[in-house]
């Protein structure tokens, strides 16, 4: 479901609540009923390099906010289907959210094409995020500490003939520790062979028990932050 005209006219006017760190969306460019690309204003270059190698065709930008990771300056980028199909929160996207100096912090690719398919080895899996931290990040290749590597899952809703439904994408998940610097970092592996999701410099509070990091990649904490209102609601 693209956006509606309305909410980019809320979004125009500012009548959509953001965070203090977040800069609103400019108007997006329509070609008939379906965004096809939105500009931003952000204070951080986002190098075009990084979104080519990650976007699959067929996905556009939607929106771009300005950010905060852990009180540090950051660009996070949305990308939905060109078509509208499933672009609602909670539906199929591509998100990227990239640091000062161009640093990649986050991706995310949440593709129901990704369900139901075989998942490579554990040993395919941490070769496969090897190579993509050698390219994408490779200070975190100095001396990283696997943890484990194990099936992880996510959810998504999609709608088809007019019906929506859960979908479980489920990857092989390599998770690490940055021992100079004690945080996290994982890429998840998808039934393709391709990367689902990377996330580095996550920091967690071991007392009481929880993340401290922004979960900017995750739609159900975009919706319970208050950030989702500028996308289509969830089916």
């Amino acid at each position: 479901m693209p956006v509606s005209l309305a909410a980019l006219a809320a979004l125009i006017a500012g009548a959509l609540p953001m965070s203090e760190n977040a800069m609103p969306l400019k108007p997006a460019l329509m070609k008939g009923n379906t965004v096809t690309k939105t500009l931003a204003a952000t204070p951080l270059a986002v190098p075009a390099a990084t979104l080519e190698s990650l976007v699959p065709s067929g996905f556009g930008e939607a929106g771009r906010m300005a950010v905060t990771v852990d009180k540090v300056p950051a660009t996070f980028i949305r990308h939905t289907r060109e078509t509208g199909r499933n672009a609602h929160i909670g539906g199929e996207h591509v998100s990227v959210v990239v640091g000062e100096n161009g640093v990649l912090k986050r991706f995310t690719r949440m593709d129901a094409s990704l369900a139901g398919g075989a998942l490579p080895s554990r040993q395919e899996a941490r070769a496969i995020a090897f190579a993509f931290l050698a390219r994408h990040a490779p200070d975190l290749l100095a001396n990283p500490e696997v943890h484990w590597v194990e099936p992880h899952d996510e959810s998504i809703r999609v709608e088809e003939g007019g019906v929506a439904r859960a979908v479980t994408l489920t990857g092989m998940k390599v998770k690490m520790r940055n021992p100079a610097d004690g945080r996290w970092f994982w890429v998840i592996v998808g039934s393709d062979s391709g990367v689902m999701t990377f996330e580095r410099d996550i920091v967690w509070i071991t007392f009481p028990g929880r993340r401290q990091t922004e979960k900017w990649l995750h739609d159900g904490w975009l919706k319970d932050k208050g950030h989702a209102q500028a996308f289509p609601p969830a089916l």
